[in-house]
């Protein structure tokens, strides 16, 4: 595994944890208690933050960058299960169910996280009961992103898939007639569990069927509630 460790100050640390949705409701005291146990590491572009199979001895708070929990399968193919951004936490769940890490995490730019140590959470969280509080409320959203994730491979077809995508990330970016593509369509594809030239394909199509505009990285939405419809399953002609 990659990653570097560094000292920073208290401060920033704390400033890290603020920002974990695990953590927004704990207040200053308990996120400095938990300051001193998180260990900083910093990673470039394509470093593994930790391989599938590998013992879970803790956890990440992503700090800064963006990291990708991915797995492989036996052909070598890459299915992309989540993005992580500033905020977000991942590793989390093996850690406390006991065993390994299910999938492989890798940083997709220049990243900094905090490494919280299975052991020493342990111990806080028994000092602690909101800690646990709002790791089972960060838990549950998970589960429900899961669920969706695993409807959305197995019952849609790709053109559902994109259209879902599309509408969630322009949602989720506060404008709802445009979506700036964060990633590759390589990445992008792997993430809709599809290859990038089925992908080329339907983005061409949807602006073929007036649904989209394609402007480089953006794509601006023309006709939402076709989108709305593609993604309820109905076919893209």
């Amino acid at each position: 595994m990659n990653g570097s460790s560094h000292g920073r100050s208290a401060a920033d640390k704390v400033e890290c944890l603020r920002h974990g949705l695990l953590f927004e409701s704990l207040g200053a005291e308990q996120l400095k208690k938990l300051s001193t146990i998180a260990v900083e590491r910093s990673y470039r572009k394509g470093d593994v933050l930790f391989a599938e199979g590998r013992r879970a001895d803790g956890f990440f708070v992503v700090c800064s960058g963006r990291v990708k929990v991915f797995k492989v399968s036996v052909d070598g193919r890459e299915q992309i299960l989540h993005l992580f951004d500033a905020g977000n936490i991942l590793g989390e769940v093996p850690v406390f169910a006991g065993g390994a890490y299910p999938a492989h995490a890798e940083a997709l730019t220049d990243a900094r996280a905090l490494f919280i140590p299975r052991e020493g959470f342990i111990r806080l969280i028994q000092e602690e009961s909101g800690l646990a509080l709002a790791m089972l409320a960060v838990l549950s959203r998970k589960l429900r992103h899961f669920t969706h994730l695993v409807e959305s491979l197995s019952l849609k077809e790709v053109p559902g898939r994109l259209a879902s995508y599309l509408l969630f990330m322009s949602e989720r970016g506060g404008s709802e007639d445009a979506v700036d593509l964060e990633i590759s369509k390589t990445q992008l594809a792997a993430l809709l569990g599809t290859i990038p030239e089925t992908l080329s394909r339907i983005f061409s199509k949807m602006a073929a069927a007036g649904l989209i505009t394609m402007q480089g990285r953006t794509i601006l939405i023309k006709d939402r509630e076709g989108l709305k419809a593609l993604a309820q399953g109905e076919k893209l002609g």
